[in-house]
């Protein structure tokens, strides 16, 4: 039976065809050259100094609904960079976070930090129209590739001078994401095929991850005592969404998972 990751990716093979018709490779391509210039993603989030924030704007999601409703991402992007994150990350994904490239590009004008492409990316394709929308990082989801595609995937997104953030859940999956040479990997506590978070599920990874390697945290980070927790089983990167856009300031909350006064 098709898991929930299954529906997600062959939905996405049929949006890439659909852009690739309204927007040919070669054109998506010719664009580069007037992209804004990379940021550093990687080291924005592998500084010293305590735990770094990806801070991340999305307008929906299928466990929450929609989130947020009239919220500009000028506003939340910009309190995300007052509080003190490190980077951000953009859901552009339309069918189940409302999110769309222009969001990506809109977020990138408006604060100083190096931004990520979140999307379920199996195609080039995807990398082009990331770099060509100003993204400083993009997003790669281990169990939604196979091994061929990854490296391929990998390989584009460093070409491209961005940086690769590699996510996984399944313990499984870290020996081949660890085999690509990843220096910054994602543990996805939320098991995407049943929608289940477990924060400790990167606590229990952590020793399996090489100490040269910046390990992030995502999902199920709600409190600052989580953060704690996190930074006291020695993990120094996180990625929030949720519990920040639904509180009634989400760059307060921001501030607050940092352990900061809100300026």
């Amino acid at each position: 039976m098709p898991t929930i990751l299954d529906t997600i990716v062959a939905r996405k093979h049929a949006e890439v065809a659909r852009a690739r018709e309204r927007v040919p490779t070669a054109a998506l391509e010719g664009r580069l050259a007037t992209a804004a210039p990379v940021r550093d993603f990687f080291a924005a989030v592998s500084a010293p100094g305590g735990m770094r924030l990806i801070a991340e704007f999305k307008r929906k999601s299928p466990s929450a609904g929609e989130i947020r409703p009239g919220a500009t991402v000028e506003e939340v992007v910009t309190g995300y960079a007052a509080a003190g994150a490190a980077a951000l990350s953009i859901l552009t994904d339309a069918w189940d976070f409302g999110g769309s490239l222009v969001d990506l590009e809109a977020a990138r004008i408006a604060a100083p930090l190096p931004a990520l492409r979140k999307e379920f990316v199996i195609d080039r394709y995807q990398v082009l129209e990331a770099r060509a929308h100003g993204a400083d990082a993009v997003l790669l989801i281990a169990e939604c590739l196979d091994d061929c595609r990854l490296r391929g995937l990998y390989a584009s997104i460093l070409d491209l001078g961005m940086t690769p953030l590699v996510e996984l859940h399944d313990a499984e999956e870290l020996p081949r994401v660890l085999d690509l040479g990843a220096t910054l990997v994602g543990v996805n506590n939320r098991d995407l095929r049943t929608m289940t978070t477990d924060i400790e599920h990167v606590m229990r990874l952590r020793e399996q991850v090489p100490e040269e390697c910046v390990l992030v945290a995502e999902s199920g980070i709600r409190t600052r005592a989580d953060v704690e927790r996190l930074e006291a089983a020695g993990i120094g990167a996180m990625l929030v969404g949720e519990s920040l856009l639904t509180s009634p300031d989400p760059g307060r909350a921001a501030a607050a998972l940092l352990g900061r006064r809100a300026s």
